[in-house]
């Protein structure tokens, strides 16, 4: 596959995302209808992660706390994405918090994008990461549970956490009990 010179002088020859000289290849970037310049050069390791449903390495993808600063609009839509699907890495969160695109690239970014269910609950951990059914949790402070003698002692590790109708309600065994926790109390592990 011949790649286009006016890509690679862009590029300086690495990759646009992880700064890698090995085996570069040009991507298209997908949902990008009605864009000018919607590719970007990337490594073998990245390009094996971009599509979507893809499985992340989340440290590979340190590298974009540089790489969303790139004056390139394909790059920032990317990178916007790569952050959005690590979204519950509390690096990542922080750095797409950060992230400035203005109203046409950030409709780009998001192109493509399911919409959540407007009836799904958005319940956050102590850090704001995103917390899911099933998800392993540690508590972060000593908590008595009501009408019971039991504390939840801090550093207790609760696996696979159920949701409930409250944002900031989850349910989870401790001690052999099920019991809901408050989510600022907690952290995903």
């Amino acid at each position: 596959m011949r790649i286009d010179s006016n890509l690679l002088a862009r590029a300086n020859h690495q990759c646009e995302l992880c700064g890698s000289d090995d085996n570069n290849q040009p991507f298209e970037l997908p949902h990008s209808e009605g864009q000018a310049d919607a590719t970007i050069l990337a490594c073998e390791k990245c390009c094996a992660q971009l599509p979507e449903g893809t499985a992340l390495e989340p440290n590979h993808w340190r590298c974009l706390s540089d790489t969303m600063w790139s004056p390139t609009p394909a790059v920032q839509v990317m990178a916007w994405r790569l952050l959005n699907r690590l979204e519950n890495e509390s690096w990542a969160h922080d750095l797409k918090d950060m992230l400035y695109l203005d109203d046409a690239l950030k409709a780009w970014a998001q192109a493509g994008i399911e919409e959540e269910d407007e009836d799904a609950v958005d319940c956050r951990d102590s850090n704001g990461v995103r917390l899911a059914a099933g998800d392993n949790i540690v508590i972060i402070k000593d908590l008595p549970v009501k009408g019971s003698s039991l504390v939840a002692k801090r550093g207790t590790a609760v696996r696979g956490i159920s949701l409930t109708s409250n944002p900031e309600h989850i349910e989870g065994r401790v001690e052999g009990q099920r019991i809901v926790i408050l989510s600022c109390y907690v952290k995903k592990s």
